[in-house]
């Protein structure tokens, strides 16, 4: 048999296999670019309390540094009094994608969390779990330091949030029908991080990627 035949019959599996981890690249690649689209997070609380219903298939909001879940649509047009800004009321609906954080070693573990702030003018900030209070707060860079910023990741089916390779999520009633987003890090329920008189219920956030228009640049 010529040498070139055997030669070629010997490359024959690296060739293959060359092949099939390009596809299997082109695949990843494909499954991964998600993560850099805007998404809106949907709440989900199986908390058998009638209060589940205040957050249940609502959607996560940024107001005043710090994340809360609601029922209520911050873009809704309902302006129930003259001057009355519900967006700014509500707060603005979170729309975030992951995002290298600056000097992060966590490898395929997860990225840094981005968010919109506002829409006009675009403007990001940082998501990330304050350390003392374990609060989910946003912003920018240096208000980050020292605290729980990362890695952030999802499930590979349902894309569920997790962070540091699992799901901690609450949320603390702070006052009558507002929920602030923290995590349980501790996996203690928050034990000693809020007062014994607050409610405290169990979610979970999915990702939705927000609606492409015409003209949207795909990345």
């Amino acid at each position: 048999m010529p040498l070139g035949i055997i030669t070629s019959i010997a490359a024959c599996p690296a060739i293959i296999g060359t092949t099939e981890a390009v596809q299997q690249g082109k695949k990843q690649n494909s499954r991964e670019k998600h993560r850099s689209r805007k998404a809106n997070l949907l709440v989900t609380c199986h908390d058998p309390s009638r209060k589940a219903r205040d957050i249940h298939g609502g959607t996560v909001v940024l107001r005043n540094n710090k994340l809360y879940c609601t029922n209520v649509n911050p873009k809704s047009k309902y302006l129930p009094d003259e001057g009355y800004d519900n967006e700014a009321s509500q707060g603005h609906l979170f729309a975030g994608y992951f995002f290298p954080y600056p000097e992060s070693s966590w490898g395929r573990r997860g990225e840094g969390y981005v968010s919109t702030i506002m829409d006009d003018p675009p403007q990001l900030n940082w998501i990330y779990v304050d350390k003392d209070t374990y609060e989910v707060k946003y912003g920018l860079k240096k208000d980050t330091i020292g605290h729980h910023v990362g890695p952030w990741n999802v499930t590979p089916i349902d894309r569920r949030l997790n962070l540091d390779g699992w799901e901690g999520f609450t949320v603390v009633e702070e006052e009558e029908g507002v929920w602030a987003l923290y995590f349980d890090w501790d996996d203690d329920g928050l034990d000693g991080k809020v007062g014994l008189d607050k409610r405290i219920m169990e979610v979970e956030l999915s990702r939705k990627e927000i609606r492409m228009m015409k003209g949207d640049c795909i990345m």
